[in-house]
């Protein structure tokens, strides 16, 4: 496996990042939760659909009997903006190891109206409850060593499609997927890359489901510009993450219709898949 760069001299442990302030939410009533959406989690004016996810992750494992998310999946109806938003959550079902709940993300528009932003329908288990047997035919991504590896802060201007998201990120790019970068595209709708926190802090279950949403699109490798929305995300979180910056692999395998699907895996420094997703996006033609 490829020797990780070493850790940041001084790093924020779980809860007192920037990451935690900014999911963190105010129960208002049982299953009504209140949060202002930070600005420094957008791409192109955008709220990222990632921290989106792990903001009404964090609902949920508050709202349900157990802690970690093992299946989440989520429709983006309208596009998020930063401010004032309201989560409401519902129990499904609970069960002995599972409990199952949903949640949709509010806004207000122009005119006062209320908004759902996003729906979430989610199951909820104890990941340190799991049996330690692992089956796998899933092989890691070979990356580069992180210092040969590239992010938004080496290249000569910020990266197209870049937002306020990558000061808050630690993310280097494998360079065989960067050729978008240089104008020079692959075809092959790939990206891989080192993630982390900017703050140095670990991952854990909910920095997962940012993980999986944060690289920049496959659809660049493809030759397409602009934002690419996402339809409807579904993330598995197989087990806890050990510290240390995780790898993540996303690849496109069809465009068709203006849509594409973005297959993610995200592996912890102990060689462990850690996160799995499918998400379906829309693209921009011509």
């Amino acid at each position: 496996m490829p020797e990780a760069a070493s850790a940041p001299a001084a790093r924020a442990t779980i809860g007192d990042s920037e990451f935690d302030r900014d999911t963190s939410l105010t129960r208002r009533s049982p299953g009504v939760y209140d949060i202002d959406l930070s600005a420094g989690w957008t791409i192109m004016n955008a709220v990222n659909g990632g921290y989106l996810l792990a903001v009404l992750g964090r609902a949920l494992a508050d709202a349900l009997p157990h802690p970690d998310p093992f299946t989440i999946s989520a429709h983006y109806l309208t596009a998020s903006r930063p401010g004032p938003a309201v989560v409401r959550t519902e129990t499904v079902r609970t069960g002995r190891t599972l409990s199952t709940g949903q949640a949709s993300l509010f806004q207000y528009d122009d005119r006062g109206n209320e908004v759902e932003r996003i729906r979430v329908l989610a199951s909820y288990g104890d990941l340190g409850a799991l049996p330690a047997d692992v089956r796998t035919s899933a092989q890691p991504p070979a990356l580069p060593p992180m210092d040969q590896c590239f992010g938004p802060e080496d290249g000569p201007s910020p990266v197209d499609g870049g937002s306020a998201i990558a000061d808050r990120l630690m993310l280097k790019l494998d360079p065989a997927t960067l050729g978008w970068a240089l104008g020079q595209p692959s075809g092959k709708g790939e990206m891989r890359a080192w993630f982390g926190l900017a703050d140095g802090r670990d991952a854990d279950p909910f920095s997962l489901l940012l993980a999986v949403d944060a690289l920049p699109p496959t659809a660049f490798e493809l030759g397409l510009k602009g934002w690419v929305p996402t339809v409807e995300l579904t993330v598995h979180v197989r087990c806890r993450p050990a510290p240390g910056p995780v790898r993540v692999s996303i690849t496109t395998r069809n465009l068709a219709g203006g849509f594409l699907e973005e297959d993610a895996e995200v592996w912890d420094s102990a060689g462990r898949l850690v996160a799995q997703s499918r998400q379906l996006a829309r693209v921009r033609l011509g």
